[in-house]
């Protein structure tokens, strides 16, 4: 019941016959022609002491507002849980003094 039955292939019930083979034709390549080298339509890159500069300066200028972004977030973060841990010093003095008092 459990065990999977293997398909047999059917024995051919027709005339089998072999397929004709046709003779290669003989093809003859050319080589494809060398290709040409394009001038270029646009003007090179070049990178002069005033373009060097100005790139320093940019990526100056980037890096510095990235470290200020992050460090601003991070002081957010230390402001946030100081502030909260202020707040449960504080609900921890009430609810002691209370207990106290009673």
């Amino acid at each position: 019941m459990f065990r999977p039955k293997v398909p047999t292939n059917p024995t051919p019930t027709g005339l089998v016959t072999q397929p004709s083979v046709e003779p290669i034709a003989t093809v003859r390549h050319t080589p494809p022609p060398a290709p040409v080298a394009q001038s270029s339509t646009r003007p090179a890159v070049q990178l002069t002491p005033g373009n060097a500069l100005a790139l320093v300066g940019g990526g100056t200028a980037v890096v510095l507002i990235v470290g200020a972004v992050l460090v601003s977030m991070l002081l957010a973060v230390a402001i946030s849980g100081v502030s909260v841990a202020v707040c449960a010093v504080v609900l921890r003095s009430l609810l002691a003094s209370g207990r106290t008092h009673r």
